[in-house]
């Protein structure tokens, strides 16, 4: 114990407050430390800190120490050869996180937004892809590009992996299946277990790398044989961190909730009966959960609309094992014919599931809508209500497109509902057009599958009427929620789509300047002027291609507290208020909706603005870690599907051109290859990265997004999930052909 009195954190300290709440024996404060070592200019010793502060108190020593060298660990500071902590800026040094290349070399992502730094193969040895270091600036390329060096590696980022174990020789060496971490890792022969040469494996590494030594790593399971079925999304799963498995205290949790909602909830104090009201849910033919519900009727000139969403931050408290969990999952993951849910089953496909002729809790955005598709009013309320009706989308255009008498008398008693949906939904859609909202007009694809789980063919996924329907109300309600969040001032997630950026926007008209267009708006367009030359070349020939290299300019949409509008959307403020099933911000905003309607003043909710920096940032990586996961199986599904078509020729379109060739995705097949720039003959192909195209030096030739091709199978990888085309030539003059008929079925 100390046997001095300890001081007190200087006045000036402007966080001392805090510090005083939060510890019985308060040291300076992180950003008092920092203000110190800024104002002296120069690393300083630990003693020199002390003595700055006046502190010789044994257990304010031990506490100062700690939280320097938990600074250091969290990259603000250094610690220098010499034995002193500087700070980062002042020593040249960047913290950040490293982004590896299939390729052996990298680059460092600054936390604070600065350029990313170049990282050489030799520099990456030490370190592996998502690890978190801090590197100084070496110099500058020949690209012009600041190169770096590890000065420290601060929080390794993997620890199990999962890929191929191969074994040659006496050597075992892992080939991870994430191709942005280069390095084998050396398995020995004690660490191998009963894995086989070739199989899919999940390594832990036991020793990380360094400039000495490769990584070694103990194999901890053992996934299967190369190409068993369902093997791409166990391995996606692995790679990509996705957790899949409950923990005992979500199984205990969810274990202690009932099949079904008491009548103690159903008439709890403050919520709504709407169980009388013909609220039905429409979703798709597959569909297992079903978070939302609708109900319109005529309401003097406009409309009532009621959207129903599931009550589960009635089930899912803060503070919970299952927030826990749903907050680490952040979004379910829907891979080709599984999911991932973000909760249990019981919940949301139970409890949470707005099913037909079942009472369930739900939170209720009640809106008035005028004649024209404008948002008069809204309210917001916890409810209880029973769904009339388990519609899909083939049904409700069945009887409000096609007019179908035997679909349309089965649901009779919610046609005149369905009715005043549609006549609601023609006046919104009138609405988005007048204000601009951007509506590109692209193809989402889903696979079909045959009964041993390999795909049969891959379709494209025909969005009709009920499909727009259900979106328009859902982007009402959602505009809604964000317009009543942000008049309570209250922390809270906003779906932001910024503006795109100013390199985007310059590439994007000097593109359009070579083909005779402008983009109008001046150096910020609006989303209206996006819609405007939408429309203006939706006829061309070139549409496809003007429309794709639009939407690369677009940024992308992120979560986070502070409101910026939805560029896009063309909305002023927007929120995600309608799955809180699938997404954690969803869940974070009904916690909101029902902090403010409980009548709590917002500053005590119990989420500060910088929790929701976190938890935005948290959700829109995991969101990313999904979209990620995803195309990772779709990519191995789809070269699944083309291996035994190698040698057949195929028609299809130019996708993306880059300096190393051209992606062709194959018309009516939706799988997308490379012709590799070394498969071009008879010329020297320059890359044109403003007009998007490969232009032959000798010949002229030109080769230009959206351009249609015809293109032969010559290999497809597996492991790299790549598939090589070339293209089709004519014997005579090997150029390419006009036109070559497709081969689409399987041999």
């Amino acid at each position: 114990m100390s046997n001095t009195t300890p001081k007190p954190i200087p006045e000036q300290d402007p966080y001392a407050t805090r510090e005083a709440e939060k510890y019985d024996n308060p040291v300076p404060s992180r950003e008092f430390i920092t203000m110190l070592l800024e104002e002296k200019g120069k690393p300083m010793s630990f003693k020199a800190v002390a003595r700055a502060f006046e502190i010789d108190d044994e257990d304010q020593l031990e506490g100062l120490r700690r939280r320097l060298r938990a600074m250091e660990r969290d990259g603000q500071l250094h610690f220098n050869r010499r034995g002193g902590y500087g700070l980062l800026s002042k020593m040249n040094l960047v913290r950040g996180r490293v982004i590896g290349h299939a390729d052996g070399f990298g680059f460092l992502v600054p936390d604070e937004g600065d350029k990313d730094i170049f990282l050489s193969a030799k520099v990456m040895h030490n370190c592996l892809h998502g690890d978190r270091v801090v590197a100084h600036i070496t110099g500058v390329d020949r690209r012009g590009r600041s190169e770096g060096a590890i000065t420290e590696i601060l929080e390794h980022a993997n620890h199990h992996i999962s890929g191929r174990f191969h074994i040659d020789g006496e050597i075992g060496f892992f080939e991870a299946d994430n191709k942005r971490i280069s390095q084998d890792i050396l398995i020995p022969e004690s660490e191998r277990g009963n894995a086989e040469d070739g199989q899919l494996v999940v390594v832990e590494i036991t020793e990380y790398p360094t400039k000495h030594h490769q990584a070694q790593g103990r194999i901890i399971e053992v996934l299967g044989d190369h190409m068993a079925p369902g093997m791409e999304i166990d391995m996606a799963l692995r790679s990509h961190d996705i957790p899949y498995n409950w923990s005992p205290s979500v199984d205990e949790e969810t274990v202690q909730l009932s099949d079904e909602i008491s009548e103690a909830d159903a008439t709890e104090a403050g919520r709504t009966d709407l169980r009388n009201m013909p609220l039905v849910t429409i979703d798709g033919e597959d569909s297992m959960d079903f978070d939302d519900a609708v109900y319109a009727e005529k309401s003097g000139d406009g409309w009532r609309l009621v959207v129903a969403i599931a009550d589960v931050s009635h089930y899912v408290a803060q503070g919970t094992a299952l927030d826990a969990e749903a907050r680490e999952r952040g979004n379910s993951v829907y891979f080709p014919g599984r999911v991932v849910p973000m909760l249990p089953e019981k919940i949301s496909n139970g409890l949470c599931s707005l099913n037909p002729k079942v009472d369930r809790l739900c939170m209720v955005c009640d809106m008035q809508v005028t004649a024209d598709g404008l948002l008069d009013s809204h309210s917001f309320y916890p409810a209880v209500m029973n769904s009339h009706a388990r519609l899909t989308y083939n049904d409700v255009a069945a009887i409000l497109v096609d007019q179908d008498a035997k679909t349309t008398k089965k649901h009779a008693a919610v046609l005149p509902h369905l009715e005043d949906l549609y006549a609601l939904f023609k006046a919104l859609h009138k609405s988005r057009e007048k204000r601009g909202a951007m509506d590109f007009d692209t193809t989402e694809t889903k696979f079909v599958f045959a009964s041993n789980k390999k795909i049969e063919r891959i379709v494209p996924v025909h969005r009709n009427d009920a499909h727009k329907l259900i979106e328009e109300c859902m982007l009402l309600a959602n505009t809604a929620t964000a317009d009543f969040l942000h008049k309570a001032n209250i922390p809270t997630l906003y779906r932001v789509h910024a503006a795109p950026k100013e390199a985007k926007l310059e590439s994007l008209r000097e593109f359009l300047s070579e083909i005779g267009l402008k983009l109008k708006g001046g150096d910020k367009p609006s989303a209206k002027d996006y819609g405007d030359l939408l429309e203006q070349v939706r006829e061309r020939e070139d549409f496809h291609l003007i429309q794709t290299v639009m939407l690369r300019s677009m940024s992308q949409a992120t979560y986070t507290p502070d409101n910026q509008g939805h560029f896009g959307l063309a909305f002023d403020a927007y929120a995600h208020f309608t799955s809180p099933i699938r997404r954690y911000p969803d869940l974070l905003v009904h916690r909101a909706i029902r902090h403010m309607v409980s009548g709590n003043e917002a500053i005590t909710f119990k989420y500060g603005v910088q929790d929701m920096v976190q938890l935005g940032e948290h959700c829109s990586m995991t969101e990313r870690r999904a979209d990620d996961a995803t195309r990772d199986t779709e990519d191995w599904l789809k070269c699944e599907y083309m291996l035994d078509r190698v040698g057949d020729e195929f028609h299809g379109v130019i996708t993306s051109v880059t300096g190393f060739g051209l992606f062709v995705e194959l018309t009516d097949i939706y799988v997308e290859g490379l012709v590799h720039i070394t498969a071009l003959k008879n010329d020297y192909y320059q890359f044109d990265a403003a007009k998007h195209r490969l232009l032959g030096e000798r010949t002229n030739k030109i080769y230009r997004l959206s351009d249609p091709i015809d293109v032969r199978l010559v290999r497809v990888d597996l492991d790299d999930k790549k598939i090589d085309f070339e293209l089709v030539l004519d014997e005579a003059d090997e150029m390419p052909k006009k036109k070559k008929k497709r081969r689409t079925k399987r041999k």
